[in-house]
């Protein structure tokens, strides 16, 4: 494992350098697989990114927030599907940390070291009528319901799951990412990301055990925090940057940095818009590479079909309703 312990500048050059050396030269024919290949995910594992944002004690590299929006970035700009893959992995290493359930001490390690990998399944906390839901039980929670998209599936060992009690709280836990009689998933067919084996995840008064509780606390709907949209359009700046790297020198460069600097400041009244300049951003790049490529960008064989598809992705994706008002401003669709 390279040392990072520091985290900061040396796990963005990690980042940075798998992203030119590694992900990048693969990334066509990853985009072809069935799922992502685990060679890739081991590689980011091998470089400690799957403990960034964990505690150092536990073997993480304790980034603060401005590198893991950085190492995001890195990441997407050399594949997409891998970086959207490990990203789902991060917000289980902190809830583990964070977490008053002492079983929850076993895993911090395993998660930073990538030895344990985490999905994500928000099917409890989407905003309206929760989809997925959990009752207590004598010994833990039994969970039913929906997740409609979760990601890595045959790449994951276990499910970050957030179900709502019904009373007002949301219960997060960790489930084992196995299909059985009472976990059941289908297999969604994607334009782009296909590789990231995204399933719809059925629930059927499914078992979670006490001790596999990472927080029960009370869960009020309200405005998605600047944090969470800054992370997303880390994804859609990482497809921006590199159309800007692989078109040369342009305007396009100058924009990227400035919805960069806008997206940092993490404004609550102006972030939705700048996640939809993130989104629209990549668009345009992308399909200015295209143009550039001329008709070659019909060919399978090329990147530039495939960052138009992931800048379709990075610009749905997550899109949360203020953020989609404001793209379609940007658009001039309203």
């Amino acid at each position: 494992m390279a040392n990072l312990s520091q985290g900061g500048p040396a796990a963005v050059t990690a980042a940075a350098r798998l992203a030119d050396d590694v992900l990048f030269p693969a990334a066509l024919a990853t985009d072809a697989s069935d799922v992502v290949p685990v060679e890739l995910l081991d590689a980011l594992a091998d470089a400690g990114l799957y403990g960034l944002a964990g505690p150092a004690v536990d073997g993480g590299l304790d980034a603060d927030f401005a590198t893991v929006c950085a190492v995001v970035e890195a990441l997407a700009s050399g594949c997409l599907t891998t970086a959207f893959v490990w990203v789902q992995h991060l917000g289980a290493v902190r809830a583990a940390a964070a977490s008053e359930n002492e079983a929850m001490r076993g895993w911090i390690g395993p998660l930073c070291r990538g030895e344990r990998r985490a999905g994500l399944a928000l099917g409890g906390a989407l905003s309206g009528q929760p989809l997925l839901e959990a009752r207590q039980t004598s010994d833990g929670w039994s969970v039913s319901g929906t997740s409609p998209f979760v990601s890595g599936w045959g790449r994951i060992d276990v499910l970050h799951t957030a179900a709502s009690t019904g009373d007002g709280r949301l219960l997060w836990s960790l489930i084992d990412a196995d299909e059985t009689t009472t976990l059941e998933v289908e297999r969604l067919d994607l334009v782009a990301l296909n590789a990231t084996a995204t399933v719809r995840a059925e629930f059927r008064d499914h078992p979670v055990p006490a001790d596999r509780v990472t927080s029960l606390a009370p869960h009020r709907e309200g405005p998605t925090p600047p944090e969470v949209l800054r992370v997303h359009a880390s994804l859609a700046l990482g497809v921006a940057s590199r159309c800007c790297r692989l078109l040369g020198p342009s305007p396009l460069d100058a924009e990227l940095e400035r919805v960069r600097d806008e997206l940092d400041r993490l404004e609550p009244a102006t972030i939705e818009a700048a996640r939809a300049k993130a989104g629209e951003l990549a668009m345009r790049t992308a399909g200015a590479l295209a143009a550039k490529t001329g008709s070659r960008s019909l060919l399978a064989a090329g990147h530039a079909q495939r960052l138009v598809r992931e800048a379709l992705f990075a610009l749905v994706y997550a899109l949360r309703p203020g953020s989609r008002d404001a793209l379609l401003r940007q658009l001039g669709a309203t």
